[in-house]
């Protein structure tokens, strides 16, 4: 039974890192029951909303699919590889795929040419062996936002949610999986979540305009949500979103959302707070999250270890880990059936 469970404990986690290669971490991590490999960018092109002139010179498709390949292989199922493919802002594939839009001339294009334009750059990333898009971002931001400042598409609502569902539709009819985030939406966030601790106060009211967008994006089939890293006192003010139930509880039993939950980066001060990256994955999973995005230097044997204690312990509910592992698995299989019967 514990191989059952050591084999679930990593099956939640998605490992990041920059460069395409497979390093000793990740090797282990896929053969002892990984399944997901989230292919990063650095801080500074994080901050920069750009991949560099030496990443763009030296990476090629070639490289994408040789890497999904051998993922794949060492997993011995069908693994998500997920990049940062945002609408407007960060582009991990850089010019490897065709560009959509530049987020100033989003606006002036409709509906039906962004879901075309999305559906041709997918269909590009679908055939390097991505399958998994940490996009759209949808909070519908209306103050100051450092963090996600040139990454966003506004503060109306209404066009907020109409580039997005034509996102969502383009990339999932193409075979990719689209991650609608942060959940619950962060109108204001003063502090960069990846170094400080990240608070969206007022009250739930002023809520409502992202909690529709998410509404809306969830109608039109988004498959997976990421909540964000801030805490949102209106609806629980200790936990980080990524870790606190009370949120997920509002986007799973309030939304209805079904689909897969990802948390943000674990390895974020924001979310951890002053606690272990093991503590804080042990809480992530408790709150129903089902995938659990963490650097893959963070020590990924101790974290699925961790997990598995917790069950032991009672900490977090076997059946909790099992059905996260099987939900991550399950999309994971279902999504490469869909590529394999669009290329037949």
């Amino acid at each position: 039974m514990s191989s059952e469970l050591h084999r679930a404990a990593y099956s939640v986690l998605l490992p990041a890192f920059s460069d395409l290669s497979l390093d000793d971490n990740v090797r282990r991590y896929l053969r002892r029951g990984g399944v997901s490999i989230l292919l990063g960018e650095t801080r500074d092109e994080y901050v920069g909303r750009d991949m560099s002139p030496a990443r763009k010179d030296a990476e090629s498709q070639a490289d994408f699919v040789n890497i999904a390949r051998e993922a794949a292989s060492l997993a011995g199922v069908p693994v998500l590889i997920a990049v940062d493919q945002e609408l407007g802002g960060i582009q991990r594939l850089h010019q490897l795929v065709p560009a959509v839009a530049s987020r100033e001339q989003l606006k002036d294009l409709s509906s039906q040419d962004i879901e075309q334009r999305c559906f041709v750059m997918a269909n590009v990333a679908r055939g390097l062996g991505v399958n998994l898009f940490l996009a759209p971002i949808v909070d519908v931001v209306t103050g100051a936002n450092p963090w996600l400042h040139n990454r966003h598409l506004g503060a109306d609502p209404v066009e907020v949610s109409r580039l997005s569902c034509a996102y969502i539709r383009g990339v999932q009819r193409a075979g990719v999986i689209a991650t609608a985030k942060h959940f619950p939406g962060h109108y204001v966030t003063e502090q960069d979540p990846a170094i400080a601790e990240a608070t969206v106060l007022g009250p739930l009211e002023l809520l409502h305009d992202n909690l529709e967008v998410f509404k809306e994006v969830i109608a039109t089939g988004v498959k997976a949500v990421m909540p964000g890293p801030a805490v949102f006192p209106a609806i629980d003010s200790d936990h980080s979103a990524s870790t606190s139930s009370k949120v997920i509880g509002v986007l799973r039993d309030t939304l209805g959302f079904e689909g897969l939950i990802i948390s943000d980066d674990l390895d974020a001060v924001s979310i951890l707070r002053g606690n272990s990256i093991t503590d804080t994955a042990i809480a992530s999973l408790a709150a129903g999250a089902h995938l659990l995005l963490v650097s893959s230097e963070s020590g990924l044997d101790a974290i699925a270890e961790s997990i598995v204690a917790a069950v032991h312990e009672g900490v977090l509910g076997r059946q909790i880990l099992l059905d996260a592992a099987f939900k991550v698995r399950e999309l994971a299989a279902a999504n490469n059936d869909q590529h394999n019967s669009n290329r037949d």
